[in-house]
C-alpha cells in the first residue's frame, strides 16, 4: 500500500511538472510582408534564434514571411485581438491608429541611414512607440526597410514628369496617396501581397518600395524599369500584441526586449550590405536602372513640398517640432 501511494504520489509530481514546463512554453508567431531572405526576415529570425537561446527554449518563435498571415491591416487587427503576437510593418501604417505615425512617410524626411537611426532609436523614437500602447500594441524598435525607389513596366523615369499617367500602386495611407497624386500618376492602395498579381495583370504600372522589397518579391519579373528615387525611408516598427506582452512575466519581457535590440544591429548591418549587390542583381535579371540629375531631384522635391505642409498640419505641430528638432541637431 505504502508503496502504490509513493508511486501515485510520484506521478502525481511528473505531471504537475510536466504541466508547469508546458505553461511557461510559449510560441511567439511573428509576421511581416516581405519574402523568406529579405534582410527584414533576416532580422527576424534572428530575434527567434536570440529569445529561443535566452529563454532555454521555454519561448519559440515562428516567423511567417511573405504575407503567409495576411497584409498589414490584417495584422494590426490580430495584434489587437491577441491571436497574432509579432509583426514588422512600416512604421507609417500605425497613422490610421495614431495620426503623429504618418510623418514616418514623409517624403525626403531623412537624409541618409545615420539620420535615421538617431532619431528613431532616441527619445522621438521611443515616445511614438509609447502612443500605440492604449491602442493595443507595444513597440520594441524599429527594422530597416530603407530608402523607396520607383519602378514601372511603361518607360524609363529620367524626369518628374515622366512619372504622370503611370498608375501606381502605394501603401494604403493618405501620405501616399497625396504624393503620387502630386506627381501626376494615379495611386492604386493595395496590400502588398498582391501587388506582385496586380503588376503581372497590368492592373497597375508600377510600384515603388526599397531594392531589397523589389528583388526579394521577385518585382524585376514584372517590371522592366526602376529609377532611383530615395524619396521616402521606412523604418519598421517591431510590435509585440499587448494581450500577449501582459501575460508574460518581467524576466520574458526583458528577454524580447534584448533580442530586439541585438537583432535591430543585425538587420540593419543586413540592409545595408544587400544594396549594392542587390541592385547589381536587379540589373542582371534585366531591369534599366535610372538616376535623376540633381536638378530633376529638386524639382521633385519641390513637388512633394505641398504634401509635407498638408500632412504636418494633419500629424500635429508638436511632432513635426520634435522631429525637426532632432533633424537639426544631428545636421549641425
Amino acid at each position: 500500500m505504502k508503496r502504490l501511494i509513493l508511486k501515485t504520489l510520484a506521478a502525481a509530481v511528473a505531471m504537475t511538472a510536466f504541466g508547469i514546463a508546458q505553461a511557461q512554453t510559449r510560441t511567439i508567431k511573428f509576421a511581416n510582408q516581405n519574402a523568406k531572405g529579405h534582410p527584414i526576415v533576416m532580422g527576424m529570425e534572428k530575434f527567434g534564434q536570440l529569445v529561443e537561446a535566452r529563454s532555454g527554449g521555454r519561448l519559440k518563435v515562428n516567423v511567417f514571411a511573405g504575407g503567409a498571415l495576411g497584409g498589414d491591416q490584417a495584422n494590426v487587427s490580430a495584434l489587437q485581438g491577441g491571436t497574432l503576437e509579432m509583426a514588422s510593418m512600416n512604421s507609417g501604417i500605425f497613422a490610421s491608429l495614431v495620426k503623429d505615425f504618418a510623418i514616418y512617410d514623409f517624403p525626403f524626411l531623412f537624409g541618409n541611414p545615420r539620420e535615421a537611426d538617431a532619431v528613431v532609436d532616441g527619445p522621438f523614437g521611443k515616445a511614438m512607440h509609447a502612443k500605440l500602447e492604449d491602442k493595443g500594441l507595444v513597440g520594441l524598435g524599429y527594422y530597416e526597410l530603407g530608402f523607396r525607389h520607383i519602378t514601372n513596366s511603361k518607360r524609363a523615369i529620367a524626369k518628374v514628369d515622366d512619372v504622370a499617367g503611370l498608375k501606381l500602386r502605394v501603401i494604403p495611407n493618405p501620405i501616399n496617396v497625396d504624393w503620387v497624386n502630386a506627381l501626376g500618376a494615379n495611386p492604386t492602395p493595395l496590400p502588398f501581397p498582391e501587388v506582385y498579381a496586380a503588376l503581372e495583370q497590368k492592373a497597375i504600372d508600377g510600384q515603388e518600395n526599397p531594392v531589397a522589397t523589389i528583388k526579394g518579391a521577385k518585382l524585376f519579373e514584372v517590371q522592366k524599369y526602376i529609377t532611383l528615387t530615395n524619396h521616402q525611408y521606412n523604418p519598421q516598427s517591431i510590435i509585440v500584441s499587448k494581450k500577449f506582452w501582459d501575460t508574460l512575466s518581467a524576466a520574458d519581457r526583458k528577454v524580447l526586449e534584448d533580442a530586439a535590440r541585438e537583432s535591430i544591429g543585425y538587420q540593419r548591418t543586413q540592409s545595408r550590405a544587400a544594396l549594392q549587390s542587390g541592385l547589381e542583381d536587379l540589373k542582371k535579371a534585366g531591369m534599366q536602372v535610372t538616376e535623376l540629375s540633381p536638378a530633376e531631384v529638386t524639382k521633385l522635391r519641390e513637388k512633394m513640398k505641398p504634401v509635407i505642409a498638408k500632412h504636418s498640419a494633419t500629424v500635429g505641430e508638436a511632432t513635426v517640432k520634435a522631429m525637426m528638432g532632432e533633424l537639426d541637431k544631428l545636421r549641425k
